[in-house]
């Protein structure tokens, strides 16, 4: 119990750097962090401009750990990112020379402007926690954490991403415009010096790891794991839906909800955080059928509504 309280304050006090530097970006802060509590990836759709990298800046800063940056651009190949191995003529042998996706946390910045090819070299990292170069296979040190940003798909020299890739992130957020209050408020805290200028590592590497590890340990009632397989299978037969969430879906959204009890402060999942959790986790792991999207139906769309009409569970008693 006395471990729980202390890793609940140094969660608060990476939640309370980031909204330092993210203004009226409380929800997109906690999900992030509860991502990274999981032990999942998120996924930044937004356009540029509206604070996706800074959001990850201010996180990476607040842990000490091993922050990577890579930059996807068109001409980016799968080595760039996984590393390669370099002659040495003195040894007379290959030497490897790792890559960015080596970091403890990982900005894939942009990664739509990359090729598919490029873009799939992320997937065994990102899953399997271990990347393969030269028909060797090298293990990713904990914690590992991804946090790619894309600009929309409309805009000019995008990719997108293919179903499968998208899978493997927990999340998919939006950042959205700022309030006029929140925007002025930005204006007057980056007057001088930027506030993450003055952010600083509150939580070690092996803090953050067992407080992944605490998270495993939160309980979920069997009526909400219900609840989340009702979710889920509803999404398999919805017309609007050609492709519904695989079981995947089901085992992240019950991650997500264990993290994100946490970050509340509580030992328990209730049905509400997966309520809240669900449009999340599941509106990127869904594939329309043409007819909805000709019609303007969106992703977002169809989850709130299969939300919305899914029973939630209620027990007399329920912790």
């Amino acid at each position: 119990m006395q471990n729980t309280m202390a890793y609940n304050e140094k969660v608060e006090k990476v939640l309370s750097n980031i909204n330092k530097v993210m203004i009226g970006k409380e929800d997109v802060a906690a999900l992030s962090l509860a991502a990274l509590l999981a032990e999942g990836h998120v996924l930044l759709e937004d356009v540029p401009g509206v604070g996706k990298t800074m959001l990850v800046r201010a996180l990476a800063t607040s842990l000490d750990c091993d922050f990577r940056r890579i930059q996807f651009t068109p001409d980016l190949l799968p080595s760039d990112v996984t590393g390669v191995s370099v002659y040495n003529p003195k040894k007379l042998e290959f030497e490897f020379r790792a890559g960015p996706i080596l970091g403890n946390v990982v900005l894939a910045d942009e990664i739509n402007r990359t090729s598919p090819k490029t873009q799939s070299s992320l997937l065994e990292a990102m899953e399997e926690k271990n990347i393969t170069v030269d028909g060797r296979t090298i293990p990713l040190s904990k914690p590992f954490f991804v946090m790619a940003t894309q600009n929309p798909i409309e805009y000019e020299g995008t990719y997108p991403l293919p179903e499968a890739q998208l899978d493997r992130f927990l999340f998919k957020l939006k950042m959205g415009y700022p309030t006029f209050a929140d925007e002025l408020e930005m204006l007057e805290r980056t007057s001088s010096n930027h506030p993450i200028e003055s952010v600083e590592p509150v939580i070690s590497r092996d803090e953050l790891v067992a407080v992944q590890e605490e998270v495993k340990n939160v309980y979920i009632d069997r009526n909400v794991q219900h609840y989340i397989i009702n979710l889920v299978t509803n999404t398999r037969s919805t017309p609007s839906i050609r492709l519904g969430v695989s079981p995947r879906g089901s085992i992240a959204l019950m991650r997500a909800a264990k993290a994100y009890a946490f970050i509340q402060t509580r030992d328990y999942v209730l049905p509400d955080d997966v309520k809240f959790l669900a449009p999340y986790v599941l509106s990127h792991r869904i594939v329309l059928t043409a007819e909805a999207r000709y019609s303007g139906t969106t992703n977002e769309q169809v989850i709130d509504s299969i939300v919305k009409h899914t029973h939630i569970p209620i027990r007399r008693g329920f912790r």
